[in-house]
C-alpha cells in the first residue's frame, strides 16, 4: 500500500478506535438530561435585600463594638434597606471626632450624617449592587456544593442572565423533590448563642422574667419543646445574645452520627481559631445554658457541663435523612440570603422514556432514508458517502462520551441534523465530480479537482455553522446548549469524514489500477 493512503488509513482507525473506546459502554457514558431521564425544573430567585440587611446589621454591630472598646457607650439602631441606611444611638455627651474617627476606620466608605440623638450612616454608592451581586454568586456555590454532595448527576446549575437574582437549576433523576428542594433553599445559618434568659413557655412570661425589655443586644427566639419520646409537645421562648459564640462557617467538618441510645445526631469539628475560641467560652461558663440556633430556630439549649474544646454534637429530634441533610448543609455552608420558588416543573421517567424512543427512531429513520437516497442517485459512490456517515455519528457519540455531554431532547435534535448535515459536504463533492467528467477529464482527474474545488465550498458553509452554533453555545441556556455541542461536534466530524475518510476511499479504490475508464457515480 502507497505510503500516502497508509498513513491517512492509520488516522481513520486511530481516531474509529478512539471513539468506540470513549463511547464504551454508552449506556454509562451518555448521560440523559432532564427531558430524557425525568427529574425537576427550577427557577429559583434570591432574596437580596437579605443580604444588604445583612450586610447593614454587620457594618452597624461591628462600629458598635470598637466604639465600646474605646468607652463610648453606642447602641444599634434600625437598618433601612431602602435607604441602604443604618442608625446608631448617640449620647449627647459623646466624643463626636472620636466617632467619626471609628467610623472611618471600621465602615469605611460610609456617608455619616450626625443627628439629635442618633447618627445615619449610609451604604457607600454602588456598594449594593456588589453586595447583591455576591449574594447571588455565594448562593450559586452553596448550591453547587449541595447538590454535588447530594449525588445528583449532570445537574445544571446556571445564574438567568449577567446580573440577574435568578438561579435556574435542573436536576435529572431525582426522585424526591419534596427533600432536594428543601435541601435547596434552606439557609443552613447556624449559630452558637448565649442563653441569657429562658426557656419560657410564653413570650410574656420570658419578658416578665427580664424586667418587660428586651435588651437592645439580645433577641428573643423560639423552638421546640419535646418530650423523652422525641415528640414535639409545643413551643419554648429563649432570650439570646445577639453576638454569636461561633457560626457555622467557623466548622471544619459535620457528619451524621448516633447518641448512646441510637438517635441520629450531628457530631461537629471547628476550625483551629474557632476551637480556641469555642473552649475558652464553654470552659468560663461551665453549668450555664448554650442555644444551638439553626436559621433563627433553637434547635436545643444543652447545659455546658465541661470545656468544649472544637468537637460537638447537635442533638434534636432528627430522623436519619434529616441528620444527613443538616450535616450536608452545613458542610456545604450557609446560603447568604433568604431563596423562593418562583417556578417549578416535574418531569416524569415515562416521559422521558418516551422521548428517547422516539428520538433514537427518528434518528435510525432518518438515517436509512440518507443512505438509501446516496446508493441510489451516486450508486457506488453513494456506499463511500455511508461508510463516511456511519463514521461521522461514531465519532460524534464518542466525543460527547469523551467530553461528558449530556444529550437532551435538543441535543436529539442536533445528531438527527448532523446525519443530513454529514452527506451535504459529499453532495458538493460528488456533483464537483460530476462535473469535472463532463468535461472530458479522466478519473483521477475530476476526483483530485473535485476535491480540491468543493473543498472552499464545504469550509464556508460549515465555518457560518459552526460561527452561529457558537452563539448558541455561548448565550444559550441547559437544552439550547446540549443542540450547540452536539451541532458543533457534527460539523468537525462530518468536514472530517467528508474530505478526508471520502477521499481515502477513492484512493484505496483507485491504487494500483493505472487507467480507470469510468467511476460509478
Amino acid at each position: 500500500m502507497d505510503s500516502k493512503i497508509l498513513w491517512r488509513v492509520i488516522v481513520i482507525l486511530v481516531v474509529v478506535a478512539l471513539s468506540v473506546w470513549s463511547l464504551y459502554p454508552p449506556g454509562e457514558k451518555i448521560h440523559y438530561g432532564l427531558d430524557l431521564s425525568g427529574g425537576i425544573h427550577l427557577v429559583l430567585q434570591v432574596q437580596t435585600d437579605d443580604a444588604i440587611k445583612a450586610e447593614l446589621d454587620d457594618s452597624a454591630q461591628r462600629l458598635v463594638s470598637r466604639a465600646r472598646e474605646q468607652g463610648l457607650e453606642l447602641s444599634q439602631g434600625e437598618s433601612n434597606i431602602e435607604n441602604l441606611s443604618f442608625k446608631v444611638n448617640v449620647p449627647a455627651d459623646a466624643d463626636t471626632t472620636a466617632l467619626r474617627e471609628l467610623a472611618q476606620n471600621w465602615v469605611p466608605g460610609y456617608g455619616a450624617d450626625p443627628g439629635v440623638g442618633e447618627w445615619t450612616f449610609k451604604l457607600p454608592p454602588n456598594m449594593d449592587r456588589t453586595v447583591r451581586d455576591m449574594a447571588v454568586r455565594s448562593s450559586l456555590e452553596t448550591i453547587w456544593n449541595r447538590v454535588d454532595q447530594f449525588g445528583v448527576a449532570e445537574p445544571v446549575i446556571q445564574r438567568q442572565g449577567i446580573e440577574s437574582d435568578r438561579i435556574l437549576v435542573q436536576l435529572p433523576g431525582v426522585d424526591d423533590p419534596a427533600r432536594v428542594k428543601d435541601l435547596i433553599s434552606s439557609t443552613a445559618f447556624l449559630e452558637f448563642q448565649e442563653v441569657v434568659a429562658g426557656p419560657a413557655p410564653d413570650r410574656q412570661s420570658l419578658l416578665t422574667a427580664i424586667g418587660g425589655v428586651t435588651p437592645s443586644d439580645s433577641e428573643i427566639l423560639t423552638g421546640d419543646r419535646q418530650g423523652l419520646d422525641g415528640q414535639v409537645l409545643g413551643v419554648d421562648y429563649y432570650l439570646l445574645k445577639k453576638a454569636a459564640i461561633i457560626s457555622g462557617q467557623e466548622l471544619r467538618s459535620a457528619r451524621r452520627s448516633q447518641d448512646e441510645y441510637g438517635q441520629p445526631v450531628v457530631n461537629f469539628a471547628t476550625q483551629p481559631h474557632a476551637a480556641e475560641k469555642f473552649g475558652l467560652y464553654t470552659g468560663s461558663h461551665i453549668g450555664t445554658r448554650m442555644a444551638i440556633v439553626l436559621d433563627q430556630k433553637v434547635i436545643s439549649a444543652p447545659s455546658i457541663e465541661s470545656r468544649i474544646p472544637g468537637e460537638g454534637r447537635i442533638t434534636g429530634s432528627f430522623t436519619i435523612e434529616d441528620a444527613e441533610d443538616l450535616a450536608l448543609k452545613l458542610r456545604a455552608g450557609a446560603l447568604p440570603a433568604t431563596i423562593i420558588y418562583l417556578e417549578e416543573r416535574t418531569v416524569g421517567p415515562s416521559l422521558g422514556r418516551d422521548s428517547v424512543v422516539r428520538g433514537v427512531r427518528a434518528a435510525v429513520s432518518g438515517l436509512l432514508l440518507v443512505m438509501i437516497f446516496m446508493l441510489v442517485y451516486y450508486r457506488l459512490s453513494g456506499l463511500n458517502a455511508n461508510v463516511a456517515l456511519i463514521l461521522n455519528i461514531m465519532i460524534l457519540l464518542g466525543a460527547m462520551a469523551y467530553f461528558g455531554a449530556t444529550l437532551t431532547l435538543p441535543g436529539i435534535a442536533g445528531v438527527i441534523l448532523t446525519i443530513g448535515m454529514a452527506v451535504d459536504a459529499n453532495v458538493l463533492i460528488f456533483e464537483r465530480i460530476r462535473e469535472e467528467l463532463r468535461v472530458g477529464k479522466t478519473v483521477r482527474a475530476a476526483i483530485d479537482t473535485g476535491f480540491a474545488r468543493a473543498f472552499g465550498t464545504i469550509l464556508d458553509a460549515n465555518l457560518t455553522t459552526m460561527i452561529a452554533a457558537l452563539f448558541l453555545f455561548n448565550f444559550g441556556t441547559g437544552p439550547i446548549k446540549g443542540f450547540a455541542v452536539t451541532l458543533s461536534i457534527g460539523i468537525l466530524a462530518s468536514v472530517f469524514t467528508a474530505v478526508f475518510v471520502s477521499r481515502t476511499l477513492y484512493m484505496i479504490v483507485l491504487a494500483g489500477r493505472e487507467r480507470v475508464e469510468s467511476l460509478s457515480i
